[in-house]
């Protein structure tokens, strides 16, 4: 019996090229109007209890390579639990090809670069978090494809603090790691969350990029634009998303900031600052050394040993959020960043970095954030 496999809907992104049996080719499609490519989700059906072998071809040319060595793809049946398949890539076959090798026990399996969060999930989550006492919902602009830029506000705190996700829609752990934070924030019983409403006013933008979202992208927005390059100079024909939310951040201003990403080549979780900024100060400097060390205590998840090299001074990108906003407002600002393979401190045979990981980190993002308030005093 010959598989069907498919990826017409919500974040699907596959090409096939041939189907053998149970052996398929496959090759991921680019963003569209970019060169951009490593996301897929697609669906394999007629394979109950029958071995697949999956090849995605071409991966050479992706937009990180070095992503898919020890990399293995998510697997699930119910759309709920995603566990990882046996996966192997070699750089010499067609351009590079990863294999993913599985043996489905139902009628209907789907596989994806990472757990994905759907629309529909995303929806969900600003519907329910909405209707918690406090909680305030605002659109804050449209993406070029007519979405809404959902933002959720809560909190009466004078400190203003913006959280952020899925510049890069393809990233899919930031909007997991969204739902852990606003569990936490807006649980009544929760400590930290009450704590921090009474600190704090929180500005919360679980997917800004939905386009790029539903159309099954790595990295861009509808017309083909990393959002995390237009936070200079913002335009509504080519980003009215980073538009709309530099737009609030003017409004309200900002103190603390947390753009919530995926890597795809380091194996850890780490934190990006705003070191090269041209008005750097060193009690920013010291405010965002002083929360790195905090999380890093509250959590094995968490380490400062590996990440990306700091900038020199005055050579910041100011293109990109985390630098922007630093810049723009004073702030403390920084860049989380989660695996798409498995933290390699703390490794997990059966799911690798997962959503139920990205959402107990938020927790301990967000008990890092009153500690770091505490002590700042």
């Amino acid at each position: 019996m010959t598989i069907a496999i498919d990826a017409a809907f919500d974040s699907g992104n596959i090409e096939v090229l041939g189907i053998e049996g149970r052996t398929a080719t496959l090759r991921i499609r680019k963003d569209h109007q970019s060169d951009f490519f490593q996301w897929f989700h697609f669906r394999v059906a007629g394979a109950a209890g029958q071995p697949l072998t999956l090849r995605i071809t071409g991966l050479g040319g992706s937009a990180y390579p070095d992503g898919w060595p020890n990399y293995r793809a998510v697997v699930s049946e119910d759309r709920e639990f995603w566990a990882r398949a046996e996966t192997s890539y070699d750089r010499a076959e067609d351009s590079g090809t990863l294999t993913i090798r599985h043996t489905p026990e139902g009628g209907l399996c789907h596989f994806a670069y990472f757990a994905p969060y759907s629309l529909e999930r995303h929806f969900d989550l600003v519907a329910q978090a909405a209707q918690n006492p406090g909680v305030t919902h605002r659109v804050l602009g449209h993406s070029l494809d007519g979405r809404a830029i959902d933002c959720l506000m809560l909190g009466e705190g004078p400190v203003q603090v913006w959280l952020y996700a899925r510049q890069h829609p393809g990233e899919s752990m930031a909007e997991w790691w969204m739902e852990g934070a606003l569990d936490l924030l807006t649980d009544p019983a929760d400590p930290h969350g009450r704590a921090l409403r009474k600190r704090c006013t929180f500005n919360v933008v679980p997917n800004a990029n939905p386009d790029g979202s539903a159309r099954g992208h790595l990295r861009t927005n509808a017309a083909g634009v990393n959002l995390n390059r237009e936070w200079h100079e913002p335009t509504p024909e080519r980003s009215p998303e980073v538009l709309a939310i530099r737009n609030a951040m003017d409004a309200t201003g900002v103190h603390f900031a947390m753009d919530v990403h995926g890597d795809e080549a380091i194996p850890h979780v780490f934190l990006a600052g705003f070191e090269g900024i041209p008005s750097w100060t060193e009690a920013q400097g010291v405010g965002y050394r002083r929360y790195r060390a905090i999380l890093e205590r509250r959590t094995p998840d968490f380490q400062t040993r590996r990440g990306y090299p700091e900038a020199r001074p005055g050579t910041a990108n100011l293109t990109m959020s985390t630098n922007q906003v630093a810049e723009r407002f004073g702030a403390v600002a920084m860049t989380l960043e989660m695996p798409f393979k498995d933290n390699d401190d703390l490794p997990c045979a059966i799911q690798g970095w997962s959503p139920e990981r990205s959402k107990l980190l938020a927790r301990d993002c967000m008990a890092a954030l009153y500690e770091w308030l505490v002590e700042r005093g």
